[in-house]
C-alpha cells in the first residue's frame, strides 16, 4: 500500500472557473488562503501570483499524486508563501491550529474527482479505461471499491448506487453483483464492472455509458464525499474571518445541493410565524454569486458543462456555542470548554 507520494503522473488538468473562482475568493492580498482541493494547482498558482509579499497560502489534498505534484519535479511550488498538507480538507480547521492558524481571509474548494485521476487507469475512477477497481482519492488509507463490492451485502449495496448515483437500476445492478461474487468471481476491475451494469441496466439515457451513475456512487461512498463536504463546510465557516469568503465548485446536484442549503442556512431569515414581529437572527453568512462556466470555457472543456460556482462571506456574527459544540461532539471531544 502507498504510504509515500510517488512522483506525479503525466496527465493534464485543466482547472475549471479558474479566474471566476480566484478573483472572488480573494479579498485583500495580505490574507492567509486556504486551498482545500490542491489537485494540480490551478487555482493555488493563480491565487499565489496575486498575493502581496505578506499573503499565504494553504494548500490541502488526500490524493498522494497531488502532495507530489506541488513537491516534487518540474511541477513543485519552491515559494516560500506556499505550503501543503496531506489530509482531508474536513480537517482543514485542527491541521491548521496545528500549524497556528486559526483564521483565514478565504477558502477554495474544487469538489470532485480531477482529470488525472479520471485518466489514469490505476486509479479505476472511471470506466473508459480497463484497471484495477479502486476509486480512493488517498490510496494510502481505506477500502477499495473492490473490497467494498467483496464483502456488502445486497442491500447496502444497491443503497449506495440507488441513494449515490441516483440509478433507478440499483437494486437489479445490486443482485448481478452479489450473484457474480457468489459464483466465485467478484469484480475487481473497472472492465468487470462495466460489464455486469450493462448487463443489469435495461434501458439506457442518450449519450450516456449505463455505468456512469454506478461508478459516481461507489465513488462517492469509498471516499465518504458527502459527510467529507458537510464536514468541511462547517470547518471553512468557522475558519473565515470577518470578511473573508469561501468559493466551492460542485459538479453534480447531490454536492451543489448541500453548498446551497449550507449558504441559506446561514444567509437566509426563517420566518417563525408564531414570533412575526421578533428581531431578525444574526446571520453568519451573505450569499455572493453562483456562477456557471461561460460558453467558451464549456467548447474548450466539456468536464466544465455541469460545474457551479457558489460564493458566501462571512459577516461579523459570531458562531453560536452549539456550533463549536456541535463540531467538538463529532471529533469526539468533550463540550463543556469555551468555543
Amino acid at each position: 500500500m502507498e504510504t509515500t507520494p510517488t512522483s506525479p503522473a503525466p496527465f493534464s488538468h485543466t482547472t475549471v472557473l479558474l479566474h471566476e473562482t480566484v478573483e472572488q475568493v480573494l479579498t485583500s492580498p495580505d490574507g492567509v488562503y486556504v486551498d482545500g482541493t490542491f489537485g494540480r494547482g490551478g487555482h493555488s498558482r493563480l491565487l499565489l501570483s496575486k498575493l502581496s509579499p505578506e499573503g499565504r497560502l494553504i494548500a490541502i489534498d488526500r490524493d498522494l499524486e497531488a502532495i507530489a505534484a506541488a513537491t516534487t519535479g518540474e511541477t513543485r511550488i519552491t515559494d516560500p508563501r506556499f505550503s501543503i498538507i496531506h489530509a482531508a480538507f474536513a480537517d482543514m480547521r485542527e491541521q491548521l491550529r496545528e500549524r497556528g492558524v486559526e483564521q483565514v481571509q478565504g477558502i477554495l474548494l474544487d469538489i470532485g474527482v480531477s482529470s488525472p485521476q479520471i485518466d489514469n487507469p490505476e486509479r479505476g475512477f472511471s470506466f473508459r479505461f480497463n484497471g484495477p477497481l479502486d476509486m480512493r482519492m488517498d490510496t494510502s488509507r481505506g477500502e477499495s471499491a473492490a473490497d467494498f463490492l467483496a464483502r456488502a451485502d445486497e442491500r447496502q449495496i444497491a443503497e449506495v448506487i440507488r441513494d449515490y448515483g441516483e440509478e433507478r437500476f440499483a437494486v437489479q445492478i445490486a443482485k448481478a453483483l452479489v450473484a457474480r461474487r457468489a459464483g466465485g468471481n467478484p469484480v475487481r476491475s473497472t472492465d468487470e464492472l462495466s460489464e455486469v451494469v450493462a448487463r443489469a441496466v435495461k434501458t439506457r439515457e442518450a449519450g450516456q455509458n449505463p455505468a456512469t451513475r454506478t461508478f459516481q456512487a461507489l465513488r462517492i461512498h469509498v471516499n465518504g464525499e458527502l459527510e467529507e463536504l458537510e464536514r468541511g463546510l462547517n470547518a471553512a465557516l468557522a475558519l473565515l474571518a470577518p470578511g473573508g469568503r469561501m468559493a466551492i465548485i460542485s459538479f453534480h446536484s447531490l454536492e451543489d445541493r448541500i453548498v446551497k442549503n449550507f449558504i441559506a442556512g446561514h444567509s437566509k431569515q426563517v420566518v417563525d410565524r408564531r414570533a412575526l414581529f421578533a428581531e431578525p437572527k444574526p446571520l453568519a453568512l451573505e450569499a455572493i454569486a453562483r456562477i456557471k462556466p461561460s460558453e467558451a470555457e464549456v467548447a474548450a472543456n466539456p468536464r466544465a458543462r455541469s460545474a457551479v460556482l457558489r460564493i458566501a462571506q462571512r459577516t461579523t456574527t459570531p458562531l453560536p456555542v452549539e456550533h463549536h459544540k456541535r463540531r467538538r461532539a463529532a471529533r469526539g471531544e468533550g463540550t463543556d470548554e469555551a468555543p
